[in-house]
């Protein structure tokens, strides 16, 4: 068995194929997965469960900061993005174990004020094989100020050679949290997304987008790497676009506003 550091977090889960196919269904798609099937790309998003008492859970719904994670003092979360490694190909039906850890914490002060950035490093294993090795880009900021103007959204490039569009409703975010067991209120309660974190809308979840990208980018054959960065919120009830052009992609929202880049390695 692989020795644990003792600032690292490791869990173990059987990659359930009946999740796997609830989440295709979720997508609109004819449900293939059995045991034994090679998992899409970035499906490991459904298994892991941090499941954690009301008691340990912060406002917004995620575990509270201070265990693993530290307490930065900077109330709201986003996963800003990150970067996946693919090995080998993880089987439904099989075990599994990741390993996590912290591979840096740092602080900064941007347009919104102060910042905190923490890196987590997490690594899939199937049968003591490494399958997976995932970047995974954390950022905490302070509470919005009501009367500081919003930041404008970046445009995104018009010069795709494929789109493909997508829409999102509060069943897809609903359905997506609950696969992935993400408590974020932001994706599921109004109130609290518009009142408290100041988003016009339910947000559609940053890894949702970053999936739907893989799985069009894995339509040209096997990813070998996928890295992508959130650069604006999307909110339910908007259609966007999955645009491709060579190794880049892009989700292109309403108005032409860039909602995540991406670049993709094929192996």
């Amino acid at each position: 068995m692989q020795d644990v550091p003792p600032d690292a977090l490791r869990q173990s889960d059987v990659m359930d194929p009946m999740r796997a196919r609830a989440f295709e269904i979720a997508l609109g798609q004819v449900p293939r997965i059995e045991p034994g099937t090679a998992l899409p790309p970035f499906f490991h998003q459904l298994y892991f469960w941090d499941a954690r008492p009301p008691s340990s859970l912060g406002r917004d719904g995620h575990p509270a900061v201070g265990g693993f994670i530290p307490d930065l003092g900077l109330p709201r979360r986003m996963w800003a993005g990150g970067a996946l490694d693919f090995a080998a190909p993880l089987r439904a039906g099989r075990p599994a174990e990741k390993l996590s850890r912290i591979a840096e914490i740092s602080r900064k002060t941007g347009r919104s004020g102060p910042l905190g950035f923490v890196t987590l490093v997490h690594e899939i294993r199937q049968e003591g094989r490494l399958c997976v090795t995932e970047r995974q880009d954390l950022v905490y900021r302070a509470d919005p100020d009501p009367d500081a103007p919003r930041p404008a959204a970046p445009q995104a490039p018009v010069d795709a050679e494929t789109v493909v569009p997508v829409a999102f409703d509060s069943t897809l975010l609903f359905r997506y949290s609950a696969l992935t067991f993400n408590g974020h209120r932001i994706h599921y309660d109004l109130d609290y997304a518009r009142d408290v974190e100041g988003y016009a809308g339910l947000v559609v979840h940053g890894p949702l987008l970053a999936q739907l990208l893989m799985l069009e980018a894995a339509r040209q054959g096997p990813l070998a790497r996928f890295e992508f960065r959130a650069t604006a919120p999307l909110m339910h009830g908007e259609t966007a676009e999955l645009c491709r052009r060579s190794d880049q992609m892009w989700v292109r929202g309403p108005g032409g506003r860039q909602c995540m880049s991406a670049r993709v390695t094929w192996g």
